[in-house]
């Protein structure tokens, strides 16, 4: 039964994924920020559903382009380290499958040679959450009252070093960048934002998903029904020869015919009906007829004549 039922298996799986994207290769940074002080560490992890064996970070810098982790950092299983940055280790950085026929999306990374940076995620965040940004400088560390700007504009002060977006939407994509007066300014950073699935979208989907399931539950009794009437079908054919039908079968044995001779009898006569729509078995009677006692002709006693 499970041959029959595999295709039908396949295909509803290939429905189910159709909709589903499915990002093979994924990069993470540790720490996750996108702004670093020069001297700073960072580890970048490289992963690759498709392979076990993960993937290799590549970047584009003002050193080169599409280099791997082994030109300028320390490959440690699936981690890349870099254990001292430079500012010309500023570029995109992304991880790229061994196979190389999938990539992550790019990350963009910023080394700054000054005293303040911008701690913002380095991912994309999710439309309607909330997002914190951080001013930081190098010396104090204690945190210090900063200006934020986007796309060059000024956005609100943070007394404390931080500033909150709330429920972001596409329209809080851009460049942020912050200032701490008497100490400098950090270098910008994008902040991409991606769009939330809606419910309509997610109720629509489990409505497939549950169509596409009892779908399949009745192609399977379909095919379970069909089964069993070919298997029926089947038997019959192979129990033909018996399919036979008699019905009353009376045998009688005929009387003893005068003229014959010695006592012989005709055949018994046989009375018989054949179907073969279906097996019935009736009853046998096998009746004799009496015999006839005949008296015997007296002897014909011819006397002497004179």
């Amino acid at each position: 039964m499970i041959p029959t039922c595999l295709p039908a298996s396949l295909f509803l799986f290939s429905l189910c994924s159709a909709g589903v994207k499915v990002s093979p290769a994924a990069l993470t940074v540790s720490p996750s920020r996108s702004q670093f002080f020069k001297g700073e560490s960072v580890t970048l992890i490289c992963e690759d559903e498709n392979s076990s064996d993960g993937g290799t970070v590549r970047r584009n810098t003002t050193r080169g382009t599409r280099t791997e982790c082994e030109g300028w950092g320390k490959l440690d299983g699936l981690m890349c380290n870099i254990s001292y940055l430079f500012p010309h280790d500023s570029g995109l950085y992304w991880c790229e499958s061994m196979s190389g026929s999938s990539s992550s999306s790019s990350i963009q990374l910023s080394v700054s040679g000054g005293s303040v940076i911008l701690q913002s995620p380095v991912l994309p965040v999710m439309e309607g959450d909330d997002v914190t940004l951080s001013c930081r400088a190098k010396s104090p560390a204690h945190n210090l009252p900063a200006a934020f700007y986007k796309d060059g504009s000024f956005i609100g002060d943070g007394p404390s070093g931080h500033m909150t977006l709330l429920h972001v939407s596409s329209s809080d994509e851009g460049l942020y960048k912050c200032s701490i007066s008497g100490q400098g300014e950090s270098p910008s950073s994008r902040i991409s934002v991606e769009e939330k699935p809606s419910t309509t979208s997610s109720l629509f989907l489990l409505y497939g998903l549950s169509s596409l399931s009892a779908g399949f539950v009745l192609v399977l009794l379909v095919l379970l029904v069909k089964r069993q009437i070919k298997r029926k079908s089947k038997g019959n054919q192979e129990d033909g020869e018996e399919s036979i039908t008699y019905s009353d079968v009376q045998i009688l044995q005929r009387k003893q015919q005068k003229n014959k001779p010695n006592g012989e009898n005709d055949p018994p006569a046989v009375i018989s009906t054949v179907t073969t729509d279906e097996v019935s078995y009736g009853q046998i009677i096998i009746r004799e007829t009496r015999k006839r006692d005949y008296k015997p002709e007296p002897k014909v006693v011819y006397s002497t004549l004179r």
